[in-house]
């Protein structure tokens, strides 16, 4: 019994000897034994380590916004450069030509005076989204304009509008010399001349770079879409069986007179003298049937035997219109041939004033053109008194 008396009494010893903090420990609950510990904070990172991370990604920054803000200036430069007043001085055309690129174009206008900045224009351009929309042709650019008009003016297409006037009356022939005379029309005449009375004579406007077959094409389908709206348009019970046959009409009254308030009454005549079977006897036919579209020469007048001459034009041997139209006739002409005046004249003479005299007898214009032919001696004996004078003065 000893020897466990004095193991006990050597344990209590040992737990009388313990730590003295053992006397804050408490005893816990089942729950709160459970609940977990809390996790200590990672170590702290050293101040010099997080002084170099931060000086590094202020910099950063820093450069970013400063190349921002350079970039935003210099947008903000451009675009005044773009829009403001240009250095050219005096108006100035420039010729842009089909296919040049934007480089080109930039180049040209630079070279010309028109932009002082090749690239800011190019750049410019791009930015409106517009490289593929400029247009070639002929452009005037103002004075001060500035690279944004510039750019609108090529974007439009609306250059310089040249013209080229091709007058009632004249034959295809005729028509073609002065389409291939015409020196801002560019390319060749077409090889074959295209049918008489086809072409429908006006003033067609044009830019740098149109074609002289692309003007012909033009005057073609003009005369076609007029011819097809007169057909329709036309009075009943006309001695004409086809459009063709009144574009030949039309040329007739076209040569025949140069008054517009005429055409309708000299249609009349012929419409009547048509109805009634007679010969039309056309002076201007007989010209076309002898000399053809090539026209009669200034200096060569017509004799007697020209008349009695027989062709397939000349309507004072043939009972009918001619096969074809002797000139291009203009629209007041054809309108004429469809609408006529409501007349009973057959006959017309000149009346020595650039108009006519009208007549429904023999007799009345055998009278006219005695007149005429009183008038005719007149004006030449004047003519003949007026050559003596100026010879005088000058001897």
């Amino acid at each position: 019994m000893s020897g466990i008396s004095e193991d006990i009494n050597n344990e209590f010893g040992r737990r009388a000897a313990a730590p003295a903090n053992t006397e804050h420990l408490e005893a816990k609950s089942p729950i709160k034994a459970l609940q977990a510990k809390e996790v200590p904070p990672p170590p702290k990172r050293s101040k010099s380590a997080r002084g170099n991370f931060i000086v590094f990604m202020n910099f950063m920054m820093s450069c970013l916004v400063l190349v921002v803000l350079g970039l935003c200036l210099f947008a903000l430069y451009g675009k005044s450069e773009f829009e403001g007043a240009g250095p050219l001085e005096e108006p100035q055309t420039v010729v842009i030509k089909e296919g040049s690129s934007l480089n080109k174009i930039s180049s040209q206008l630079l070279s010309n005076g028109i932009i002082d900045n090749g690239w800011i224009f190019s750049q410019g351009v791009k930015a409106h989204r517009a490289q593929s929309t400029l247009k070639a042709g002929e452009y005037i650019f103002q004075p001060q304009m500035s690279m944004y008009d510039v750019m609108e003016t090529i974007r439009s297409g609306k250059g310089i509008l040249h013209k080229v006037t091709l007058p009632e009356g004249l034959t295809v022939y005729q028509i073609f010399e002065r389409i291939a005379d015409n020196e801002i029309l560019e390319g060749p005449m077409p090889e074959t001349l295209p049918a008489e009375g086809s072409l429908l004579p006006d003033t067609y406007p044009f830019q740098r770079g149109t074609t002289r077959a692309e003007v012909i094409e033009r005057m073609r389908v003009a005369q076609e879409s007029f011819l097809a709206q007169i057909w329709a348009k036309r009075i009943p019970d006309l001695p004409i069986s086809t459009p063709q046959e009144l574009v030949t009409l039309a040329s007739i009254v076209e040569k025949e007179t140069g008054k517009a308030d005429e055409r309708p009454r000299v249609a009349s005549v012929f419409i009547n003298r048509l109805n009634r079977g007679m010969k039309l006897q056309s002076d201007p036919t007989i010209i076309y049937g002898i000399f053809g579209g090539q026209g009669k020469p200034k200096d060569r007048p017509i004799y007697k035997s020209d008349i009695e001459k027989p062709t397939a034009y000349n309507t004072y041997t043939i009972p009918a219109l001619p096969p074809g139209p002797i000139a291009n006739p203009g629209r007041a002409a054809m309108e004429a041939v469809a609408n006529p005046s409501r007349t009973d004249d057959i006959f017309f003479v000149a009346n020595g004033t650039g108009g006519h005299v009208f007549a429904k007898t023999l007799d009345e214009h055998n009278q006219n053109v005695a007149r005429w032919r009183q008038i005719e001696k007149q004006q030449k004996l004047q003519q003949e008194n007026q050559a003596s004078g100026e010879e005088t003065q000058q001897n």
